[in-house]
C-alpha cells in the first residue's frame, strides 16, 4: 500500500520537476506564461470586473508595467551602438561588392514587393468587408477629435502636413547632422550613416581597417551581452505590459469594434501564411521547423510591440536558421528598420476605415495613390510603438480623409500593433534566410 501510494505521488513530483524545468529553460515558454498570467490578471482589474477601483488598477498597472519599461530602456540604451556595429560588420563580412549589391538588391526587391502586396491585401479585405461602414451607423462614431494643447497628435489632426514631395523625401534620407539624429532616435539616419561607413571602410587598405573592425566587433559583443541581462526580464515585461493593456483597454472595446480588428487580424494572418509559404518553397524551412525555432522571437515582439527593441534575438534566431553571421547582421538591422509589411497592410485597412467611417468614397486611382503613399511612408519608419498613428494621421489628412475615427484607432492600436509588429519580424527572417547563400563564407550562424 505504501509502495503503491508513494508511486503516483513521485510521477506527480516528476512531472512538476520536468515542467519547472521545462519553463525555465525556454525563453517562449516563459514568455508564454507571463502574456497568460497578464491577460488573466487585467481581465480581474479591469473597469469590467469592478473589483478594484480605477484609479487604483491604473496605479497598479504602472507598477506592474514597469519591469517592461526597464526592459525596453535597456534595449534603447544599446540600439543605435548595436545596430551602428551590426550593420558596418555585417557589410564587410559580406564579401565583394558585387556580393553586396546582390544582397542590396535582392533585400530591396523583398521588402518593395512584400509590402506592396500587403498593402494591396489590406484594400482588398477593407473594401471587400467595409466595417468602417458598418460601425458609422451603429452610434459608436465618436464626435471631432478636440484640440489639446500641446498634444503632438491633435495638432496633427487639425492641421495635417502637407505630403512631402519625392525629391524632397530622398535628400531628407541623409542625416544632415547624426549626433542629432543619434539623440532623437532616428533609426533610419542611424542606418544610412552605418551603411555609408560600412561601404567606406570595404573600400580602405585592410591593414587600415582593422583597427576600427575590431572596434566594432568588440562593441556588437558589449551590447549583445547587455541585451542578454535584459532577457531576464522578459517574462516579467511581458506579464506587466500584458496585464496594462488588457486593464487600459478592456474587452468591451475590442468587442465594439470587432470588424476593425478583425479585418486588420485577418490580413495580417494571410501575409504571416504568405511569408511561411515563401519560406518553404523557397527557403526549404517548413512552417513547423521555422516556429520551433523563431516561436520565443516572435512572442517577444507580439509583448514588446517593437521590432528594434527584439532585433538581438531576431539576429540569434536568424543564425539558428543557419544564416551566416555577416548576413544576419546586415539583414536584420536593416528588415527591423526598412521591413514594414504588416504596418503597411495595417495602414491601409485603417485608412479606408476612416474613410467608410466618415462616408467618404474613395475613387480606384485614389485608393492607388493611398496604397503607393503607404507602402513609401511604412519603408523606414522607426520599429517602435505607435510610430504608425502618426503617419497614418499625415497619409488621411493629405488625402482628405476626416479623422475624427482616429479615437476608434487608438483605442485598439496596441493591440493590433503587437500583431503586426510579429509579422514584421517574421518578414525580417524571411529575408534573411531567403538571402543567406550570399554570405562570403557560406557557412550558417551560430545561435547562442
Amino acid at each position: 500500500m505504501t509502495e503503491d501510494s508513494a508511486t503516483p505521488q513521485m510521477d506527480i513530483g516528476r512531472q512538476r520537476f520536468k515542467l519547472r524545468v521545462w519553463i525555465t529553460s525556454r525563453l517562449w515558454a516563459q514568455v508564454m506564461a507571463g502574456m497568460v498570467l497578464g491577460f488573466g490578471l487585467g481581465l480581474l482589474m479591469g473597469e469590467g470586473a469592478g473589483l478594484v477601483a480605477p484609479g487604483t488598477a491604473d496605479s497598479i498597472g504602472m507598477w506592474l508595467a514597469l519591469p517592461g519599461r526597464i526592459f525596453l530602456a535597456l534595449i534603447a540604451m544599446v540600439l543605435v551602438p548595436l545596430i551602428f556595429s551590426s550593420i558596418v560588420g555585417g557589410l564587410n563580412g559580406a564579401g565583394s561588392g558585387a556580393e553586396l549589391r546582390a544582397v542590396g538588391l535582392r533585400l530591396a526587391a523583398f521588402i518593395v514587393l512584400t509590402s506592396t502586396v500587403a498593402a494591396a491585401i489590406g484594400v482588398m479585405l477593407a473594401q471587400w468587408l467595409r466595417p468602417g461602414a458598418a460601425l458609422a451607423g451603429s452610434g459608436l462614431a465618436p464626435p471631432p477629435v478636440p484640440a489639446t494643447p500641446g498634444g503632438a497628435d491633435a495638432d496633427a489632426a487639425a492641421a495635417p502636413a502637407a505630403p512631402a514631395r519625392l525629391p524632397d523625401l530622398i535628400a531628407d534620407i541623409l542625416p544632415t547632422n547624426p549626433t542629432a539624429s543619434i539623440v532623437q532616435g532616428d533609426m533610419l539616419a542611424v542606418v544610412v550613416l552605418a551603411l555609408l561607413v560600412g561601404l567606406s571602410v570595404a573600400q580602405v587598405e585592410p591593414t587600415r581597417a582593422q583597427p576600427f573592425l575590431a572596434l566594432m566587433d568588440a562593441l556588437l559583443s558589449i551590447s549583445m551581452n547587455i541585451v542578454k541581462w535584459a532577457m531576464f526580464l522578459a517574462p516579467f515585461a511581458v506579464f506587466g505590459l500584458m496585464a496594462q493593456l488588457v486593464m487600459r483597454l478592456g474587452l468591451d472595446t475590442i468587442i465594439g469594434v470587432s470588424g476593425y480588428v478583425g479585418t486588420v487580424l485577418l490580413g495580417l494572418g494571410l501575409l504571416m501564411l504568405l511569408y511561411l509559404a515563401i519560406l518553404a518553397v523557397i527557403g526549404r524551412i517548413g512552417p513547423v521547423e521555422f516556429m520551433q525555432k523563431a516561436g520565443g522571437n516572435l512572442l517577444l515582439a507580439f509583448s514588446t510591440s517593437s521590432s528594434s527593441a527584439v532585433m538581438p534575438v531576431t539576429i540569434q534566431t536568424a543564425r539558428q536558421l543557419s544564416v551566416p553571421s555577416s548576413i544576419a547582421n546586415l539583414v536584420v538591422p536593416l528588415g527591423a528598420t526598412m521591413n514594414m509589411a504588416g504596418t503597411a497592410l495595417y495602414q491601409a485597412v485603417a485608412i479606408l476605415f476612416l474613410a467608410q467611417l466618415a462616408g467618404v468614397e474613395l475613387s480606384f486611382t485614389q485608393i492607388a495613390v493611398v496604397t503607393g503613399t503607404l507602402v513609401v511612408s511604412s519603408i523606414g519608419a522607426p520599429g517602435t510603438p505607435g510610430v504608425s498613428i502618426a503617419i497614418l494621421i499625415n497619409v488621411a489628412g493629405g488625402m482628405g480623409i476626416p479623422v475624427e475615427g482616429m479615437v476608434i484607432i487608438l483605442g485598439v492600436d496596441r493591440l493590433l500593433d503587437m500583431c503586426r509588429t510579429a509579422v514584421n519580424v517574421t518578414g525580417d527572417l524571411v529575408a534573411a534566410t531567403l538571402l543567406r547563400g550570399q554570405g562570403a563564407d557560406g557557412q550558417p550562424g551560430q545561435g547562442d
